[in-house]
């Protein structure tokens, strides 16, 4: 009889503890979810704040980028209207000396064609000087007088070109490429030129045409070393010993 109490009693005492074990295990997996959702609570809490803040600095970025749009659009429309009140001004100043556009209109042609068949010296960007006089005075950006004035001054240039002696740069055509070359300019009367290969030559016109030979002559291009030399020391009076590139002889 008392081994069946004891049993009995163990029997309660394990079931006890099993309850009791389970019971603890629960409470603490109860405790984990409860900081597990709390800690998710907080997250959500700080990614709403995060995306708040974002939505708010992209709101007030797109409200200035409106304002700076909007500013712009309105700048642009006063520059255009004041464009116009210019035109119109200009047109009527040059109605009275309306004589003066077909002369400056033909002064242009003939020097633009004194360019091409002259040396070539920056030929583009001096008949890209004249195209742009005779496209402002076409649309009446400038007055007559103002565009007799600038092709006054393109005349004035081009006699100064013919002039000039120098070192300058410019892009030349040798072999089919084009090469930044150092340009030595004698006037109108010869150009010699020196590439970044340490090649050397002059400029030959044949049948209406320039075009850039290179020389391979060892005396001939010591005399053009020697040029370039003399040029970058600012030496320009004196005796220089050159090859035979006369422009205006068609040399071959």
């Amino acid at each position: 009889m008392k081994l069946i109490h004891s049993l009995a009693l163990s029997a309660v005492l394990l079931t006890t503890s099993l309850a009791a074990n389970t019971n603890e295990k629960l409470v603490n997996s109860i405790i984990q979810l409860r900081g597990d959702v709390e800690n998710l609570y907080t997250d959500i809490k700080e990614n709403k704040q995060t995306y708040h803040s974002q939505m708010k600095s992209l709101s007030m970025q797109i409200t200035d980028s409106e304002a700076q749009i909007n500013r712009k659009s309105t700048a642009i429309k006063l520059a255009q209207n004041e464009l116009s009140k210019i035109t119109i001004q200009i047109k009527e100043t040059s109605s009275g000396n309306s004589e003066i556009k077909p002369l400056v209109l033909n002064a242009l042609v003939l020097l633009e064609q004194s360019i091409n068949e002259g040396i070539p010296f920056m030929v583009e960007a001096r008949v890209h000087d004249l195209h742009k006089i005779k496209a402002d005075l076409n649309a009446n950006l400038i007055t007559n007088e103002k565009a007799l004035a600038l092709t006054w001054a393109a005349y004035d240039d081009t006699i100064r070109v013919t002039k000039e002696i120098g070192l300058f740069k410019q892009q030349i055509d040798i072999k089919g490429k084009k090469v930044l070359a150092q340009i030595a300019k004698l006037g109108s009367i010869a150009l010699f030129f020196s590439t970044p290969s340490n090649e050397v030559g002059f400029v030959v016109k044949n049948n209406n045409a320039y075009e850039y030979k290179l020389i391979t002559n060892p005396e001939d291009i010591k005399k053009i070393v020697a040029l370039f030399d003399a040029l970058q020391k600012q030496i320009r009076t004196g005796y220089f010993e050159l090859p035979n590139a006369l422009v205006l002889q068609g040399v071959k």
